[in-house]
């Protein structure tokens, strides 16, 4: 083991307190940049932390439920031909408007009044039977009546009278047959609506068992709109419906930036579909401008309640808790405190506050993730006005042309 000299100890014990000291001068060091952090430069005051605010208010909220919508038409119906022939003549334009009964085409109706004339002249020819037999049975009883023949021969007469009776009654059903064949040879419009795209060109045979028909109608005024909604919705929508309240009911776009029409609830399904947790409704729209089309997508906004005087805030203010709801309410001083709250219904960006906040009370909307309750804070926008910032020059602060005059002060 070697032994150190005098001189050598005094240097390794003075090593050691100034390496002890510069670890000392360290942690000072360290611990002053840790607890200055947000310090100003002139004194310990924290710096303000600056924020949005909004004031709340007592006013009216209107609620509205949103769903997902198509498109119908009142009466949808596919125009057929009743009878088999050929098309002769189309009476309307496509897209037109018709009325129920309108002409709409003409078959050749040559063949019914052939058919017509043949039931005519045989009504008329068992009609004569008919007519024969009778007068022969009035002579026949007369001759009873005198002993001159015998009962017998009386009804047989009386048979046969009934006989010619039932044969022309089925005579003149044939006649009414044929009428009513012949009759549809016109088709008419069975309902009011909008015509569609024409689905057969004159000149072609027609039959009654065609799947693609002639044209088809569509009423589209009024028109409904089939929509969906969640069925939580539904205490608050039967609780409106039972009190006969008329709900009024908006169709928008698919981007929801034009509004197509407005219209009202007419009803609701008796039954929810339970794959998707939804009900079906219908509403119904005059749509005197033609703005919805059958089977057209649309966005459905409808008003289910309107609440007045309650207190409104921004959505943004309100903060979900650990334990409840809260917002930064700020104090005169500039100062805030974390205030618990009770939220009622949400429309669009606003809020009810049923408890906690009183109309005229600021609370913070905007920064709120740095803030702390008794957090310090500068409202830089109040209600959506910006405040004016006021440029504060620091003390040590020096302009660029002070900076410049000294460099050229200092260059020989």
């Amino acid at each position: 083991m070697a032994w150190l000299s005098p001189r050598e100890v005094l240097r390794s014990r003075w090593l050691k307190t100034a390496i002890l000291l510069l670890l000392l001068i360290s942690l000072a060091l360290g611990a002053r940049a840790f607890f200055g952090r947000g310090k100003t430069h002139d004194g310990p005051e924290t710096r303000p932390i600056p924020v949005a605010t909004a004031k709340a208010a007592k006013g009216e909220l209107k609620l509205f439920l949103n769903g997902l919508g198509t498109v119908t038409p009142a009466n949808n119906v596919l125009v057929r031909s009743r009878v088999d022939g050929q098309l002769l003549r189309v009476h309307f334009q496509e897209g037109q408007n018709v009325r129920a009964g309108d002409v709409l085409a003409e078959i050749d109706p040559r063949a019914f009044d052939v058919q017509l004339m043949q039931a005519e002249g045989q009504l008329a020819h068992d009609n004569a039977l008919l007519k024969n037999a009778q007068i022969d049975l009035e002579r026949y009883r007369t001759l009873w009546s005198q002993d001159s023949i015998a009962q017998q021969q009386v009804a047989a007469q009386e048979a046969l009278v009934r006989q010619y009776e039932g044969t022309v009654k089925v005579d003149q059903g044939q006649v009414a047959d044929a009428k009513l064949q012949l009759s549809y040879a016109k088709i008419t419009a069975p309902a009011s609506g909008r015509v569609g795209l024409r689905q057969v060109d004159p000149g072609n045979i027609v039959h009654a068992s065609d799947a693609t028909g002639i044209v088809t109608i569509a009423q589209v005024q009024p028109i409904f709109v089939v929509f969906t909604l969640p069925e939580d919705n539904l205490p608050r929508l039967m609780q409106k419906l039972n009190a006969k309240t008329a709900l009024a009911v908006d169709a928008y776009d698919r981007e929801r930036k034009l509004k197509l029409a407005s219209g009202t609830l007419l009803t609701v399904d008796n039954q929810i579909d339970t794959t998707t947790g939804t009900v079906k409704l219908k509403a119904q729209f005059l749509n005197q401008d033609s703005a919805l089309f059958p089977n057209q997508f649309v966005n459905v906004r409808m008003h289910i309640d309107t609440l007045r005087d309650v207190v409104l805030l921004p959505v943004g203010a309100v903060q979900r808790g650990a334990q409840s709801n809260f917002v930064y309410l700020v104090k005169a001083d500039n100062t805030v405190a974390l205030r618990n709250v009770k939220v009622g219904d949400t429309e669009g960006d606003r809020v009810v506050i049923e408890e906690g906040i009183q109309p005229g009370d600021e609370v913070a909307i905007a920064g709120l993730d740095k803030l702390r309750d008794g957090s310090a804070v500068e409202p830089v926008v109040r209600d959506g006005v910006k405040k004016p910032v006021e440029q504060h020059a620091h003390p040590n602060a020096q302009s660029s042309g002070e900076r410049h005059k000294k460099r050229e002060h200092r260059t020989p």
